[in-house]
Order: structure tokens, then C-alpha cells, then sequence
């Protein structure tokens, strides 16, 4: 195997990434590689099993930085990039000695991670990101929540919705080495018509169905802040703008969940609000004095699955902090 990209897991940009990283690789760095895949996800405790890199090129993409010695490439766009003090000190001085600058790439500025990798592709080794105008369209609308409005996001008529949402709610492990080297070998259409992205697409449809209504029901909003709990009700999963859609005039968002492996704390803004900017909290900043992280607009803190009375805790402290910046502006 010549390079292993680890990626952003059950995330639309992540799979991009991965893709575009990987067709990146494959023509300007090394003809006819192959590759391997592994799906990372923010978790409590360490994110990164230094067993798992390999010997060859080891790529992370849409997520965290590792100071490993074996990760040779690392492109992300996250406020909330660097675990440690450390780790941010480690990528400055690989840019200062000239030792990373060709590989290792951040900025916070890009809406996606796929449109920095094309950016950087394209302008630092002539890689041409011109097949690629769909799926970075696509990246960007998605990882910035730049739809139209809430109905679009969670209507989702449009088919990189619906592969989002396959690729956020699968519970099929293999699925992302199956569907990332075709999100740069054919128009997102073609790739939802496979038939195993159709065969977990129906029963994800019916269940984004009950989550709509599950948190129709469990849902409020007060003084500019959404909530909700559904802590009870164990998911992989849930779109993200439904409190929006519910509530299209909510500011914020905090809902607590719980997957297999954590207990969730999600933090958001709502991308339809018409305060100025200046005025809104900083999701990022407050989640990672929680130990998580995320962008300026949206975030989120993972604690482990049987934390559930300390993510419980934190929510309250952030819906409070919240409804009290919406009281006094």
C-alpha cells in the first residue's frame, strides 16, 4: 500500500477530502498508487493509534493534527485544529524550518477542506481541479451550511443531501472505502445510484423521517436558543438543521444525543439568522473549553457514552451562556 488517508468520518467534507486528496496523490505525487482508507471521528479520549499508520505516505485529511513522525501529509480547515498547545507548535516550526511547508497545509479561512486541498493541489503541484467543480461546489454548500434555507437542507432533494446523509447515518464501516474513489470518477447522481448507496438510502430516508418528528416533539426554544434531548433514543445520526427548520427563528442550537460510542453536545447557529456576525458567539471557542471543537458557526463536544450527566451538565452551562448573550446583545 503506498499511502493510507485518514479522514473525517461520517462527514460529507471528510469523504470528499479523501477523494480529492487521493486523485490529488494519485497524479501529481505518485502514478498508479493505491490507497487505503479509515474514518476518524471526534471522540473523548486519545483520537489517533500511532499502530494503525502505516510505512508508506500516511494522509490526514478534514481533521485534527497528529505530531506523529509517520503522517506525512495533513490538510484542515477547522478553528479547532490542534488537540494540544503542543501540536499547534509542532506544525509551526515543520513551516518555519521548511520541513512541512510542501506538506502539511491549514487554513481556517476555507469554507471546506476539499476546496483547500484543490486550492493547494492546484496552485503549489498544477493538479487540474476542473472535473472537480461539482463535488467542491457541493463540499462548500454542505460543510458551510450555505443552503437556501432549512427546507432545502433537510428536504434534501438535491443528491449530495442524500449522500450526505447516507454517508453521516451509515452504520456500514466499509461503506466510505467503497464510495470515496468514486466521488471524483463520476457526478454525485451516478455515485447515489449505486446500488450500495441505494440499499442503505431507503431505510436512512425513513429514519431521518422519525428523527424529524422525535425532535419535533422533544424540541423548544427560548430566548433565542433551541434545545433538545434525545439521549434516550440512541442514533448514529441526525440532521442538523432540523431544530431551524422547526424553529426558523432560533439563533442557536444546543442538542444532546448518543451514538455507539459518545455522548453528543451539539452546538450550532443557525446559517439563516439575520444577526450581523459580529454579533454571535463563537461555536468553536466555547465547545473547546469542553474539550471539542468545530467552526466559528457550528461545534461539537464528545464525551463518552456513560458521561451522559456531565454532557448533560455542559449543555446547560452553554444554553445559559447563550440565552444570556441573546438577552443583552
Amino acid at each position: 500500500m503506498d499511502c493510507k488517508v485518514f479522514y473525517h468520518d461520517k462527514c460529507f467534507d471528510g469523504a470528499c477530502s479523501a477523494s480529492v486528496f487521493s486523485r490529488f496523490y494519485r497524479e501529481c505525487v505518485k502514478t498508479g498508487a493505491e490507497f487505503s482508507y479509515q474514518g476518524l471521528v471526534h471522540r473523548a479520549g486519545a483520537l489517533f493509534d500511532e499502530s494503525q499508520f502505516i510505512d508508506g505516505d500516511n494522509a490526514i485529511v478534514d481533521f485534527k493534527y497528529s505530531a506523529s513522525k509517520k503522517v506525512t501529509w495533513w490538510f484542515d480547515h477547522h478553528l479547532s485544529a490542534f488537540l494540544t498547545p503542543e501540536d499547534q507548535a509542532d506544525f509551526e516550526r515543520g513551516q518555519t524550518d521548511g520541513s512541512q511547508t510542501m506538506r502539511k497545509f491549514y487554513d481556517p479561512g476555507y469554507t471546506s477542506c476539499t476546496g483547500l486541498i484543490a486550492d493547494i493541489g492546484a496552485a503549489k503541484f498544477g493538479f487540474n481541479v476542473e472535473p472537480l467543480q461539482e463535488l467542491i461546489y457541493w463540499a462548500n454548500i454542505v460543510d458551510g451550511a450555505k443552503y437556501d434555507n432549512a427546507t432545502a437542507a433537510v428536504e434534501m432533494a438535491a443528491p449530495a443531501m442524500k449522500l450526505t446523509m447516507v454517508i453521516e447515518s451509515t452504520q456500514d464501516e466499509l461503506l466510505g472505502q467503497k464510495l470515496i474513489p468514486l466521488l471524483t470518477e463520476m457526478p454525485l447522481q451516478e455515485v447515489l445510484d449505486q446500488p450500495f448507496v441505494q440499499e442503505s438510502l431507503g431505510p436512512l430516508m425513513e429514519r431521518h423521517k422519525a428523527a424529524l418528528e422525535l425532535i419535533r416533539e422533544r424540541a423548544s426554544v427560548e430566548r433565542g436558543v433551541i434545545t433538545f434531548d434525545i439521549t434516550d433514543h440512541p442514533t448514529e445520526g441526525y440532521n442538523k438543521f432540523i431544530p431551524y427548520y422547526l424553529f426558523p427563528d432560533g439563533t442557536y442550537n444546543v442538542g444532546l444525543s448518543k451514538s455507539s460510542f459518545r455522548t453528543k453536545v451539539a452546538v450550532g447557529t443557525n446559517p439563516w439568522t439575520t444577526l450581523p456576525a459580529e454579533k454571535l458567539a463563537n461555536v468553536a471557542t466555547i465547545c473547546e473549553r469542553y474539550g471539542g471543537g468545530g467552526h466559528a458557526r457550528v461545534g461539537a463536544i464528545s464525551f463518552p457514552p456513560d458521561r451522559e450527566e456531565d454532557a448533560r451538565k455542559a449543555a446547560q452551562e452553554i444554553v445559559a451562556e447563550l440565552r444570556e448573550r441573546e438577552t443583552t446583545g
